[in-house]
């Protein structure tokens, strides 16, 4: 046991240190030394929350509960878990469960109240029990709670959201929405030196600002304002070592304040300092979310995290952190961000998977259950095939088979259209298509079906006995049948829906001798064709 807890206690040393991994180690040879402490379960699963490896995070919360369902720590963890993987539903649940277990535990019951007040929020921004506060602290709208006008707008919006659009022309609403998302008073202080600065406050408008300032700061935060105001301006010449300073000392002034420590982050990123980048953004959030920051000025450094694990190409761990980001306030740069890693992603396990001699292996494997009857197997052969070729398009054409085979119509188009692309003289798609058409009775694709694989071998057998098919299939038609079967058709939708051949149409019923006229031309014959072999239209 001793030895257990000497573990325990280099575990928790590394944490504290910022050592995920070596902490995480600790924990897990404290836990093969024995098992059934649940401590050591806990500790390890906020060392996996540090990391970003919420999954075993969630894992080991649930070990936690497991050994010890009366701890109302294991809950927290459980529910910290499962906010991190956005699961608020699950979460909620699980503060509630460790409350009905420990009823005076303060950790989860604000953490209860935290994620109640976000999922409300969300719902209603406006109706945040924290808005006041946040509006008399700012100094943009400190001075407006004292306006009759204004707090009646503001009455009506927590009760009723969708009166924002009444109220949209309103500059003070505006000014609370930007409160509400977070945006500090120097918007772009983040930002790289090259952008441009925001306009200059006017004068007037300055002095009032200070004054309200004045009255609701102490001195201590006001002068750590100042710091801040200086490292910006430091930032911004690229200045790095003076914007530390003055960063440093605007932390040591007002040690509570998310923005101080996110802006030295930035400072760090540009340094390529990016260890001590991601260390200073974890504690920025824990600063962040122990103040109850703005749901904004928390995703910054999450989004600054996954922005340094992208610049050292480990996307997987980039995506993790702009996921987060994202679901503590939404912005368009951090989903672009996210889009372009998930791609880089994408196209890297493609490129990871390219081996033509497995892709003709799983080939050679899937066409054998094929012949079988085993057609799920064979299935997944020809899916593995693709994964390590894609280009292939005899494997899409095969995959389609067996889809066929299993009645699986949609799947089997897909693959066929898929493989036409990459082959567009695949004789052998043509023909699965046209055969699928005429089992699903859109007799119009089969016949184009039919007709392009002769485009392309006019000697083929089945193609000819495919149309053959078709027209049979018609001449059993009603003309209601077949008119509306052929009005299913996007072809024959989108041919009725252009303008131009709506005219055309109209002109040939006015005048026969625009018909003629008209069948001159290629593209119009042959949209004409279609409609009369529909049996939409009829020529005389």
């Amino acid at each position: 046991m001793s030895q257990a807890n000497e573990l325990k206690d280099k575990g928790n040393a590394a944490l504290q240190a910022g050592k995920f991994d070596e902490a995480i180690t600790f924990y897990t040879q404290a836990i093969e030394v024995d098992g059934t402490n649940h401590v050591f379960y806990s500790n390890r699963s906020a060392a996996y929350a540090k990391k970003a490896d919420y999954e075993n995070a969630l894992n080991d919360a649930k070990k936690t509960v497991e050994i010890k369902p009366d701890w109302g720590k294991g809950y927290s963890r459980l529910g910290a878990a499962l906010c991190y993987l956005g699961k608020e539903e699950e979460a909620l649940d699980a503060y509630k469960e460790g409350l009905k277990k420990d009823p005076s535990n303060t950790q989860l019951k604000s953490a209860l109240d935290e994620l109640e007040t976000k999922m409300n929020t969300m719902n209603n921004p406006f109706a945040d029990p924290n808005l006041m506060v946040k509006l008399a602290m700012d100094p943009r709208t400190s001075g407006l709670l004292n306006d009759p006008s204004f707090m009646f707008m503001l009455n009506q919006l927590k009760q009723d959201p969708s009166k924002l659009n009444a109220f949209a022309k309103d500059q003070r609403i505006m000014t609370v929405l930007s409160v509400i998302l977070g945006l500090p008073m120097d918007m772009g202080q983040d930002e790289k030196p090259a952008q441009p600065k925001p306009k200059e406050t006017p004068k007037t408008e300055t002095k009032n600002t200070q004054e309200s300032s004045s009255s609701k700061l102490n001195e201590a935060q006001q002068a750590a304002l100042k710091e801040k105001d200086l490292g910006n301006e430091s930032y911004k010449k690229r200045d790095f070592a003076t914007a530390h300073q003055h960063y440093d000392k605007a932390i040591e002034l007002d040690s509570t304040n998310i923005t101080f420590y996110t802006n030295k982050s930035a400072v760090l990123f540009e340094e390529d300092k990016l260890e001590e980048c991601i260390e200073l953004c974890h504690k920025a959030v824990d600063i962040g979310r122990d103040n109850r920051a703005g749901y904004a000025l928390i995703a910054k450094p999450l989004a600054r995290i996954g922005n340094v694990y992208f610049k050292q190409k480990e996307y997987q761990k980039a995506v993790v952190f702009l996921k987060d980001s994202l679901s503590e306030h939404r912005s368009d740069d951090v989903l672009k961000k996210l889009k372009q890693t998930e791609k880089i992603i994408k196209e890297e396990e493609r490129k990871a998977n390219l081996d033509p001699e497995k892709a003709e292996e799983h080939r050679e494997e899937g066409n054998k259950y094929f012949k079988n009857g085993k057609y799920p197997d064979a299935v997944k052969c020809y899916t593995q095939s693709i994964k390590h070729n894609p280009e292939d398009p005899r494997v899409f054409s095969n995959r389609a088979a067996c889809y066929t085979k299993l009645a699986e119509f949609g799947l089997a188009l897909k693959d066929i259209e898929v493989c036409l692309r990459l082959d567009p003289k695949f004789v052998k798609a043509y023909l699965r298509k046209g055969a699928i058409s005429l089992t699903l009775k859109e007799t119009a694709k089969a016949k184009e079906a039919y007709q392009r694989a002769l485009e392309v071998d006019p000697n083929n057998t089945e193609a000819r006995e495919g149309l053959m098919k078709c027209t049979r299939e018609n001449m059993s038609l009603s003309p209601e049948e077949r008119r509306k079967q052929a009005m299913e058709d996007p072809d024959v939708q989108k041919i009725l829906m252009d303008p131009a051949m709506r005219m055309i149409l109209e002109q040939m019923q006015e005048n026969p001798q625009a018909a003629s006229d008209h069948l001159k031309n290629p593209a119009v014959r042959e949209k004409i064709t279609k409609l009369v072999e529909a049996g939409i239209l009829q020529m005389r």
